[in-house]
């Protein structure tokens, strides 16, 4: 696969649209300071979990005996079941301003709007199974490079969040929920049948 193939399969599922307008909601009232680094904390949070899903992820998959097509299949329902919900849903206004100080929101920025709004179940099994089909170190590359690419968009998109939600409204903001939820459904969809294929030749 290219690094393109990589890199748009990524923006569908490690986006951070789902998580604005909680991230908007908590940077309100704070310094420039503190935006930055609620901006880090969730950058760095989705960054290693999808660079451990890359490096160890396949060994996990061998520790527990679970085959790469069972898990194509699985990955792939995952995959489908989140593209459906990005296509029905609808991107909510932030909400009250929630008074936390600083040393309060920092949590929040790992969990939940790391983990899982930004980097989910479907982006791990996405990234365990690009690096399954990569079969060479460049291939291994590629998909480091293409996470690199995605973490350095989700903080700009975190740190402009206010402006970009402005620009696009409400309409905008559910017009690229459905896109991408789309390319999560296809991607999905070509998992299971890759899935399929391998578990059961004789429908290749």
């Amino acid at each position: 696969m290219t690094f393109q193939h990589y890199l748009l399969g990524l923006f569908a599922v490690a986006n951070n649209i789902p998580a604005l307008p909680l991230h908007m909601n908590l940077c309100r009232g704070i310094d420039v300071t503190g935006q930055h680094r609620m901006c880090a904390v969730a950058t760095g949070s989705s960054l290693v979990t999808m660079a451990v899903s890359l490096v160890v992820g396949a060994a996990v998959l061998e520790f527990f005996g679970i085959s790469i097509a069972a898990f194509r299949i699985a990955g792939g329902l995952l995959l489908v079941s989140s593209g459906l919900g990005m296509l029905k849903s609808k991107c909510d206004e932030p909400g009250a301003l929630i008074p936390l100080r600083l040393s309060e929101m920092i949590p929040m920025a790992v969990v939940p709007i790391a983990i899982p709004l930004t980097t989910g179940a479907g982006t791990m099994s996405t990234i365990i199974l690009f690096a399954e089909s990569a079969g060479s170190l460049t291939g291994m590359l590629r998909i480091a490079a293409a996470i690199g690419c995605v973490s350095l968009v989700n903080y700009v998109t975190f740190f402009y969040s206010p402006a970009i939600v402005r620009f696009l409204g409400h309409t905008g903001m559910d017009i690229f929920t459905k896109i991408f939820g789309l390319i999560t459904l296809a991607l999905g969809i070509q998992f299971i049948i890759t899935g399929l294929s391998a578990a059961f030749p004789a429908l290749h």
